[in-house]
């Protein structure tokens, strides 16, 4: 073997740098060479020769391949020649056992992109030392096609990626491995016949073995941080879900319980630029969720015991499942030690008390169906949630912008219901329609003061009550006395005399339909 190595580079770089090569190969660059020299015409005779005294040569495989394979073996040995005077061999001429490039970036990454070299590596190579080249990329794969190497630093680089365990471990040779100092990734060989071949001074901050301090500071996040951090993101979704549930997704948050933080924030701790208007027992105010829906916020000031806070819980529940188009949509309540609240929808649009006044109110026919509105939405209540009460005025109705669709929107929690009271303010409300005149609740006794007003004028004058807005045709003014008549048997008293809803709905309706036939 030693003689057919010695035969291989004396032929190579004795006799083809002496016969063939001129002797400025040893001053041009390796790049220059490259460029300028060309394969002998004898050189593929030469080859044969070689492969004849040692069919082990490299490219003994090849002596039948294409010309392309003559060119490439031929620059090899240019390769081969300078690459051994880099690494400073004491005898290129004889052999060159060791590539040595250290500290030099552009020469080390320069020889390596020879991979025609690498392919036909001279067999006399046993020492592969390529330390402190910054160099980069993954893992070097074509010096292993050296697979005679004893050695192999590739220490101080900048490597990454996986290591070639698998072809490493196919170079039986090789007793020493350096790949410290770089950045390969992590690979799992603790446990394998490779790592225990080259042990744990072959991997030094390589990245390839798991990084003890580093799996120190795992544990210690695992042991220690990570409780910490589960018990204070159970704290903050604990907080949450008492104060903001809002802030959590829709699935996890029941979207009818507002708690007093939000309301908070949607009023801007309850502004005065947000309230709308106050009374002895509520403060209404207009707020903004926190995705964007606009609401109206009706705070209950009396302070109440913790049964009523029940009671008042139930009939929120009962109220939140009202679904009836002249009814407003509640969204929610509040129920809580320091406020009771309920949450409905904000309609933009008027109340019927402003509509009164203005020019699209003239029509008898239009301010029936607003009335009707208001009774079908009064017998629905009635009839599928006979505990909830209302307040029923022409200032608490609102019209909405879409289709001037009546809507309930006071609705009364905890007052309990009375279907007489109800009845009664019904007929308040449709005198008012009439009349575009109402009680003054700030002066005492103003309902009775008001109804007598009208019976005093009650059946011979009612033009001195009706709304002189109102344009009321010959035919038509028999349809707003039965409408007087109706309003003032709901407000008779005792309550015996009341109509039942029933007969208010099926007169209403009689009446609006006869509008409709005069219209």
């Amino acid at each position: 073997m030693a003689s057919s190595v010695f035969f291989f580079f004396f032929f190579f770089f004795l006799t083809l740098s002496s016969s063939y090569l001129p002797l400025s190969v040893f001053s041009a660059t390796v790049v220059e060479d490259l460029a300028n020299l060309s394969p002998p015409p004898d050189f593929n005779t030469t080859i044969s020769n070689n492969c004849l005294r040692d069919p082990l040569l490299r490219y003994c495989n090849n002596t039948s391949s294409s010309p392309l394979d003559i060119v490439e073996i031929f620059r090899s040995t240019i390769v081969a020649s300078h690459l051994c005077n880099e690494s400073k061999n004491p005898n290129c001429v004889e052999s060159f056992p060791r590539i040595r490039i250290h500290g030099r970036p552009k020469t080390a990454a320069l020889y390596l992109s020879f991979d025609f070299f690498w392919k036909y590596c001279p067999l006399t190579v046993v020492d592969i030392e390529l330390v402190n080249n910054s160099l980069t990329n993954g893992f070097p794969t074509n010096v292993l096609s050296c697979a005679q190497i004893r050695t192999l630093d590739l220490s101080y680089n900048q490597f990454s990626g996986f290591v070639p365990v698998q072809d490493l471990s196919g170079l039986t040779n090789l007793t020493h491995l350096n790949l410290s100092y770089n950045r390969f990734s992590e690979n799992k060989i603790s446990d394998s016949e490779f790592f225990k071949r080259f042990n744990a001074s072959s991997f030094i901050q390589s990245g390839v073995l798991p990084n003890v301090k580093r799996y120190k500071m795992k544990v210690l996040v695992l042991l220690i941080v990570f409780p910490i951090m589960v018990i204070l993101l159970c704290f903050c979704f604990g907080w949450l879900c008492i104060k903001r549930p809002d802030y959590l997704p829709r699935i996890c948050r029941r979207s009818h319980k507002f708690t007093f933080a939000m309301l908070e924030a949607a009023t801007d701790e309850f502004s005065d630029q947000h309230l709308v208007s106050t009374s002895n027992t509520v403060d209404i105010y207009k707020g903004t969720l926190r995705d964007g829906t606009e609401t109206k916020i009706e705070v209950y000031k009396e302070k109440v015991s913790s049964e009523k806070r029940r009671e008042f819980a139930e009939e929120c529940e009962a109220v939140f499942k009202l679904r009836h188009k002249n009814l407003l949509r509640v969204l929610g309540w509040c129920n809580s030690r320091n406020m009771r609240a309920l949450v409905t929808e904000w309609v933009q649009g008027e109340n019927v008390e402003t509509w009164l006044s203005s020019s699209s109110a003239l029509s008898w026919r239009r301010r029936l169906r607003v009335v009707l509105g208001v009774v079908e939405g009064i017998c629905y209540l009635s009839d599928q949630w006979p505990e909830i009460t209302f307040d029923l005025t022409t200032s608490s109705v609102l019209l909405s912008d879409d289709n001037q669709e009546p809507l309930i929107s006071h609705f009364k929690i905890g007052d309990g219901n009375n279907l007489s009271t109800n009845i009664f303010n019904f007929g308040l409300f449709l005198l008012e329609m009439i009349t575009n005149l109402r009680p003054d609740m700030e002066q005492e006794d103003s309902e009775r003061r008001y109804l007598e007003y009208i019976r005093v004028h009650y059946p011979d004058n009612l033009e001195r009550v009706i709304d002189e807005k109102l344009k009321i045709e010959e035919r038509t003014f028999d349809q707003v006395k039965q409408a007087i008549t109706l309003g003032l048997m709901c407000t008779d008293k005792p309550p015996l005399k009341q109509p039942s809803l029933t007969q208010i709905y099926d007169l209403v309706s009689s009446l609006y339909e006869s509008s409709l036939r005069h219209h």
